[in-house]
């Protein structure tokens, strides 16, 4: 079944009220995106945070009347305040599929494979971990993740407890598993987040090998393998809570970096852990050190 699909363009304090507007009339889904490829990083704890012009987009059954729409919301903005309305129809289609024409096949220091359903990859000395695209953070396209992966790919976890705080997909508490580690520990602030990496266990056959928590459901443990991969600002606000994961001679590695927060997270663990040197990619930072 098609669908009348409207996109306009406005600022970020009016974005709201548009998308409630939308809302009002019918609209099936609303949604925000980047309309000028501004990133947004850090929201604070219970804040939502949008781009400063924000391209909003409503979809609507075909028994809807896109002229009225538009017609009853230049009535109820001002001209000015919304820029570049589209209108046109579009197909139905399985949105989650059609994203994952998208994603390949990706492969990890020669050893580990991430791979969408009906591609799986059985070259022989490597792992294929098998994900779908889902609500958690977590393919292994982004380069905090593909850092973490590059990492976990080139150590030897054989018979090593690893501990992914901040799981998202569980993503890296699988493919620590699928290396040879011993068992996984997967916390997450999120209970989305906890349901995917069960799931990614599942599709992976190593639920059995991996455990998961809420931060109030977790009793701290040590372990030889310690991954955060979240945003700079909680891993400097989490510093002593993830250090006193790690074991005495144990692996952390940090990620969800940016270049220019590296030294202030540095500061915040250098008491504790002697890092190596960082790696990078685009603007994307990951540190990895062992425990004094």
């Amino acid at each position: 079944m098609p669908w009348h699909q409207i996109t306009v363009t406005t600022h970020e304090h009016l974005a709201p009220q548009l998308a409630d507007f939308f809302d009002g009339l019918g609209a099936v889904s609303v949604t925000y995106m980047d309309a000028e490829d501004e990133p947004v990083y850090e929201p604070a704890i219970g804040e939502t945070k949008i781009w400063r012009n924000t391209e909003v987009i409503a979809l609507y059954e075909m028994d809807a009347d896109p002229a009225l729409i538009k017609s009853l919301g230049f009535a109820r903005f001002a001209q000015e305040d919304l820029h570049n309305w589209h209108e046109e129809q579009v197909e139905d289609q399985e949105w989650e599929r059609a994203w994952m024409a998208f994603y390949k096949p990706m492969k990890f220091a020669g050893k580990l494979w991430v791979c969408p359903t009906g591609q799986e990859q059985l070259e022989s000395g490597t792992v294929c971990l098998m994900l779908d695209p889902g609500l958690a953070f977590g393919t292994g396209t982004h380069p905090t993740t593909a850092l973490c992966l590059e990492w976990l790919a080139s150590h030897d976890l054989s018979e090593k407890t690893v501990i992914d705080y901040g799981c998202g997909s569980g993503i890296l508490a699988v493919a620590a598993i699928l290396l040879d580690a011993r068992f996984a520990h997967a916390v997450d602030i999120d209970p989305q987040a906890l349901t995917a990496t069960h799931d990614n266990a599942l599709k992976n056959h190593v639920e059995d090998k991996i455990k998961t928590y809420l931060p109030e459901q977790f009793t701290p443990v040590k372990a030889d393998v310690v991954l955060a991969n979240i945003l700079a600002k909680p891993l400097i606000d989490l510093a002593d809570t993830i250090i006193g994961l790690v074991a005495p001679g144990g692996q952390l590695v940090l990620s969800g970096i940016l270049h220019e927060q590296t030294e202030s997270v540095i500061a915040a663990y250098r008491h504790a852990i002697t890092f190596a040197p960082l790696a990078q990619q685009e603007d994307w930072i990951r540190l990895a050190g062992i425990r004094h």
